[in-house]
């Protein structure tokens, strides 16, 4: 006990500064078969707790074999009581700890160890299917429900999930191999999903395999997202990496993501349901982000856009073997808008086109949207972009009546590849300006010439993600 009471004293800064193993004894002096391990660490998070938890309390067992589903819930279950006395963590420790969902509670975070592997469980009975989104009316993959996310929130209040970069293992294939096959009986989960919520961080972890979509915070607000990497094979289907979803104030920053869909998508609801709904998603950031999808877009703004997206500002953006920079998906019957989206500093490297914006996108909920709820898309923003070795600079496609206007693309240099299409530039149903912008775009966006070379100006005030302070947070237990 002195020993363990010295070591609580020990202040050092980093990420782990003490890890102590401790041999307990038996009374004849042979080593007993428990090694109590003590770690001391600290983090960064928006808020900090007064109580704290290990799994391995609640009979967690992390062999990667044994389902420890019962034990998350059971520990989340306890700590949930201290939610107004301080709030509560729950120490995930070095192992491979396989489960189904899970549900957060308020005023709590978990943390994963270094070492830490969540495996998503392969059983579908630890899967429970809930209702489908109201703002889009039906499952993403199939009519009807969903099933939970794997890390799953509705209704709370600062929560965070956080870590040394453990890992949060989706182990994908067998609902990739469903969905290829058509043998879904609902949506795939997600790997974190949390909805209705305020003041939520997500960071320092590694997401790999998910079934579907990585991250979505949806009908939320005040969100940071935030040194996340995230993998999968970029043939696998619809695994978004970061998907913001009817929030409001979002930041998003320092992410590395190689995806099979979309690296980031913004959305805010599908047809006459996000119509109906009218959740937009607005005041988002997004900065310092790398993406790898070479069948995918960097940033899509859509399709599932319904209830309206405005006030995006993305930047210091880095797209490698990526299908599109930046893309806007909507479709007549989405209605909604997408407005004032700002974007510079941003490299391209080896992409089929730098910009798409798409007015023909299709994929609806059903049949009952109507053919006239027409989408807004104005203001939109690019300047101060570089790209090189691409097919096509711009594919910009708007609807028939319904032009796409207030375009914006100034001091942009495009390298076309060798194999690049004959036309750089492809241009139907918009309207904009250009300035300093290589190659020549299409008539439609006349050059302005390099007097206006400042454009599309980002915007300079902040948004109030930008103002949340975090501290400077501690842990301290021990685990066998």
């Amino acid at each position: 006990m002195e020993l363990s009471k010295s070591l609580r004293t020990a202040r050092v800064v980093g990420v782990v500064s003490v890890v102590v193993v401790l041999v307990l004894l038996s009374t004849n002096g042979a080593e007993s078969r428990k090694h109590w391990v003590f770690d001391y660490f600290e983090y960064s998070a928006i808020n900090c707790r007064a109580h704290s938890a290990s799994l391995t309390d609640f009979g967690g067992v992390g062999d990667g074999t044994t389902s420890n589903t019962k034990a998350f819930q059971a520990a989340i279950d306890h700590l949930s009581q201290f939610a107004s006395d301080g709030g509560s963590q729950l120490f995930v420790p070095p192992g491979r700890w396989l489960t189904g969902s899970f549900n957060l509670t308020s005023h709590f975070t978990l943390y994963l160890h270094k070492d830490a592997v969540l495996l998503a469980s392969q059983d579908e009975h630890e899967w429970p299917v809930i209702d489908p989104l109201p703002s889009y009316g039906r499952g993403r993959d199939t009519q009807g429900g969903r099933y939970i996310s794997l890390i799953f929130g509705t209704n709370l209040t600062d929560v965070v999930i956080t870590g040394e970069n453990g890992t949060i293992d989706g182990q994908g294939a067998l609902w990739w191999a469903k969905f290829h096959k058509g043998e879904l009986k609902y949506t795939r989960p997600y790997l974190i999903e949390i909805m209705h919520s305020d003041n939520v961080q997500i960071s320092s972890l590694t997401l790999v395999n998910s079934p579907s979509w990585n991250v979505h915070p949806v009908y939320s607000s005040n969100v940071i997202i935030q040194g996340l990497t995230i993998t999968a094979p970029v043939t696998s289907p619809n695994t978004d990496g970061i998907n913001p979803d009817s929030c409001t104030n979002t930041r998003i920053e320092d992410c590395y993501i190689v995806s099979g869909d979309d690296c980031i998508a913004v959305k805010s609801g599908w047809d006459e349901y996000g119509i109906a709904y009218g959740m937009p998603t607005k005041q988002l950031v997004i900065r310092r982000l790398t993406c790898i999808s070479p069948f995918s877009a960097t940033i899509a703004l859509g399709s599932e856009m319904s209830g309206g997206i405005e006030d995006v500002r993305a930047e210091d953006i880095l797209a490698i073997d990526t299908e599109s920079g930046v893309r806007i998906k909507t479709a007549v019957g989405r209605g909604g808008y997408v407005k004032d989206i700002y974007v510079r500093s941003m490299i391209m490297k080896t992409m089929k086109w730098a910009f798409w914006m798409t007015g023909n996108y299709g994929s609806h909920a059903d049949n009952n949207y109507d053919p006239n709820a027409l989408p807004a898309i104005q203001g939109i923003n690019y300047r101060d972009m570089v790209a090189e070795n691409v097919t096509m600079a711009g594919r910009l496609e708007g609807i028939s009546g319904d032009p796409f206007t207030g375009i914006c693309i100034s001091n942009v240099t495009i390298g076309l590849a060798k194999k690049a299409k004959k036309a750089p530039w492809t241009c139907t149903d918009i309207a904009g300006i250009t300035s300093g912008v290589v190659p020549q775009p299409c008539d439609l966006l006349p050059d302005q010439g390099p007097e206006k070379i400042v454009a599309c100006n980002f915007p300079t005030d902040s948004l109030p993600i930008d103002t949340v302070e975090v501290q400077t947070c501690s842990y301290w237990g021990k685990y066998l």
